[in-house]
């Protein structure tokens, strides 16, 4: 499993001079207590660096924005706090002198009703409004917490706080992530075109690899090196390999691991999008989805049929929750339920989205075209029963925009017999959502992620990578 980073959040606590200092004091306080109870690391402005540690003049703006900035390779987003009104423009010259671009998330403490004499007053409801308004004259992007003002241990707070985070960690992996495109698009496949240059422009790169080049640092490599025996072993203990998958097949599969794993840490990539068919059949003689499966049960997503648009929503959502993604096809209908589909892929969805330890067989759809013996490493099993959320990222060359859908729905324990990786979706007004994908012209390619991120996705792809988002509720 790929290790999973702690968050840090450089925190602005803003306090005006005329407003309860103890306040500020206290609000201060509660914001780290609950920071580290969160498992979230602070960097944060202390009492001997400015009067309760927090910023309300030009002097505590540049030492704020100056320990910003000396921790910026580790803040991941800013919170900015407001105990009481807030001295708005320090916060805002705070933010700006950090140059640091990451997400801000602005809360406001609730004032108690039968507290609002001149000693406890906090007016952070009027101040919230203020700070927001000269955020927005600096053109600073922030994200606004579910209710306007709120306590800061409620649980509605808690939970604007796991998303913002987790759109914290879609925009830092996204921007300057690298992606490996192993293969061409397969001739049949137009829907999975996609323009490099807009990728690029939002700070995601796409390093190539031809099969040919694969498949020749895979023939150096000989069954007996010990490196080659490893990776077999992970194989053998990632999935249910069953007594009729060659052997040779399965040197197969550890050899291109190998060789993929390898080539993503010597081109740093973070995810890969691979040509699996049907030239990896005809030349070499499996289908690459366990190895791809592996890739992505370790968070570093990867997509069939050379989709890198698609694998980009896997990582985004992978990012968000920290939990793998899978690819999949909005493949049929269910019944005559107008808000039920079944999803499918042939397949190399992750290990962790399965109700069992998926089954290693032959890939059924082109096995009567290449041969059985020439496919095997597929993964069949059924997906769990569980909330998910669903994302499309798509290039439109058109008008010269990276665009995305997002939404949630559940996995159901609907009764289906099929083979390969698949499940029963259920999603409100489903119909409204496939109108969308046809009219806009999305691919039947989605990305499914096991967890509620739909809020933290949109948020970081919609405001911060400035992309055109579709929320479906």
């Amino acid at each position: 499993m790929a290790k999973l980073k702690k968050p840090t959040l450089g925190v602005i606590v803003g306090s005006r001079g005329f407003f309860p200092k103890h306040l500020a004091d206290s609000g201060r306080k509660t914001i780290l207590e609950l920071l580290d109870k969160e498992g979230i690391n602070a960097v944060c402005l202390t009492p001997e660096d400015s009067p309760h540690g927090a910023v309300e003049s030009l002097n505590d703006a540049q030492k704020c924005a100056d320990l910003f900035k000396a921790h910026r390779d580790e803040i991941d987003g800013i919170l900015l706090t407001l105990p009481n009104f807030g001295e708005e423009r320090p916060i805002a010259d705070t933010i700006r002198w950090a140059g640091l671009n990451v997400p801000i998330l602005v809360h406001a403490f609730p004032d108690t009703a039968d507290r609002m004499s001149s000693k406890d007053r906090r007016d952070s409801f009027c101040g919230k409004m203020s700070a927001c308004n000269n955020l927005t004259q600096y053109g600073i992007k922030f994200t606004l917490t579910s209710l306007h003002t709120v306590d800061p241990n409620s649980a509605s707070f808690k939970n604007d706080l796991r998303s913002f985070v987790g759109a914290c960690r879609v925009v830092k992996g996204l921007r300057g992530s690298r992606i490996g495109a192993l293969g061409a698009r397969p001739a049949a496949f137009n829907t999975v075109r996609y323009s490099e240059k807009l990728l690029e422009m939002s700070g995601i790169s796409v390093i190539t690899l031809d099969l040919s080049e694969a498949f020749g640092r895979v023939n150096r490599l000989k069954d007996a090196d010990p490196a080659v025996k490893a990776q077999r072993e992970k194989i053998v203990a990632y999935a249910n390999v069953g007594p009729n998958v060659p052997g040779e097949a399965l040197n197969k599969m550890a050899k291109l691991g190998l060789v993929i794993g390898r080539w993503m840490q010597e081109d740093r990539l973070d995810m890969t999008a691979i040509q699996c068919w049907t030239s990896m059949e005809e030349f070499f003689g499996i289908v690459p989805c366990t190895i791809m499966s592996m890739l992505s049960d370790d968070l570093q997503s990867s997509a069939c049929e050379t989709d890198v648009a698609g694998v980009v929503g896997m990582y985004a959502m992978a990012l968000a929750a920290q939990k793998p993604s899978a690819l999949v096809d909005w493949n049929n209908n269910y019944g005559d339920d107008p808000d039920k589909a079944v999803v499918f892929h042939c397949s190399n969805l992750p290990k962790q989205v399965f109700n069992d330890i998926p089954v290693m067989e032959y890939q059924e759809i082109i096995a009567g075209a290449v041969g059985a013996a020439n496919t095997y490493g597929t993964m069949y099993g059924r997906v769990k029963a569980d909330p998910f959320t669903f994302c499309r990222v798509s290039t439109d060359d058109a008008i010269g925009a990276v665009r995305a859908y997002v939404g949630e729905g559940e996995l159901t324990n609907d009764p289906l017999s099929t083979f390969g990786g698949y499940g029963v979706v259920k999603i409100e007004n489903m119909q409204s959502l496939l109108r969308h994908i046809c009219e806009n012209g999305f691919e039947h390619h989605v990305a499914i992620n096991l967890s509620n991120v739909s809020n933290a996705v949109e948020e970081a792809l919609g405001k911060y990578m400035d992309w055109e988002v579709y929320h479906h509720r």
